[in-house]
């Protein structure tokens, strides 16, 4: 039997469709033009002659990127930081969030609240640069790993997951076998715990790939820069090559449209990698989204 559509219903469905399809539009161009215009004479984009499709296709942009050697260095960091770095997340996060996950554990609301605190409140940029720096991590891989090692809302949604997901009385069938705590999370929780895992790595992978800022401050070795404070240093360095190292007029111009195509091929280059995987990774996102939503 099919259900025909009363005429407010299609007037409802064609409004949402033309909204959902607009906001399809304002959330897509922005990232189709910065592809298009990275193949793209640097003089037609500024004057407004591009709009759908590449015109005057330039790859100078690009080879001007991929010819500096910090280019591949800072690639070969950053996917030891996120590889690492994920792998120190999870470390210190599922144990977390399976202790707290248990009822049996005395104080652990008292636990949860002081975590949840550091969600509102810190001690500052200069305290925590003093902290790090009195660790003597400045200027090492640990200072981007271990400061942020535990994320306050992705352990309270691991937390959650497990405390709603596994059933308690899995827990004490296989203490009362003689199971201990430790064999008890490592065969019984952890393959259970599977999907929030999956979330989890995801969630602290794209994380360290976009770490920006950390490294700005606790990093000033070339050879320990990431990715994104690579980028960031060709991009000024453009910039400052187009006003102030011209020396006539025509130089300074030709300066001006190569600086301007490295600054849209700069971010093709840092945005590719994640925009590749998303697609087969989006399920993951949606559900470490819903993961934790009800039953918190």
């Amino acid at each position: 039997m099919t259900i025909r559509e009363s005429i407010p219903d299609r007037i409802f469905n064609a409004v949402n469709l033309f909204i959902l399809t607009m906001v399809l539009i304002i959330v897509i161009y922005p990232l189709y033009y910065v592809v298009i215009a990275s193949f793209s004479d640097p003089v037609m984009v500024n004057t407004g002659q591009v709009y759908f499709w590449p015109k005057g296709f330039n790859l100078s942009g690009y080879i001007r990127v991929f010819a500096n050697d910090d280019i591949w260095r800072g690639y070969r960091n950053t996917i030891f930081y996120t590889g690492l770095g994920t792998i120190i997340n999870l470390i210190v996060t599922i144990p977390a969030a399976y202790a707290l996950s248990r009822r049996d554990l005395q104080g652990r609301n008292f636990i949860i609240a002081l975590f949840t605190i550091t969600m509102f409140f810190n001690g500052g940029l200069i305290p925590t640069y003093l902290v790090v720096k009195g660790l003597h991590l400045t200027n090492t891989f640990w200072a981007l790993m271990l400061p942020g090692a535990v994320g306050t809302y992705n352990l309270i949604v691991s937390r959650t997951y497990m405390q709603n997901n596994i059933p308690l009385e899995l827990q004490e069938a296989a203490i009362i076998d003689g199971c201990s705590n430790t064999r008890l999370f490592i065969r019984i929780v952890v393959p259970l715990s599977a999907p929030i895992i999956a979330v989890m790595a995801l969630f602290y992978g794209v994380g360290h790939w976009n770490q920006y800022f950390s490294a700005l401050l606790y990093i000033s070795d070339e050879n320990l820069k990431p990715l994104q404070l690579v980028l960031r240093e060709i991009l000024i360095q453009s910039q400052h090559m187009a006003s102030a190292s011209a020396s006539d007029i025509e130089s300074m111009a030709e300066q001006a449209k190569l600086a301007e195509s490295i600054k849209y091929c700069v971010i093709i280059v840092s945005s590719l990698p994640v925009l590749v995987v998303y697609p087969f990774l989006q399920k993951y996102f949606t559900k470490g989204i819903m993961l934790g939503a009800i039953k918190g």
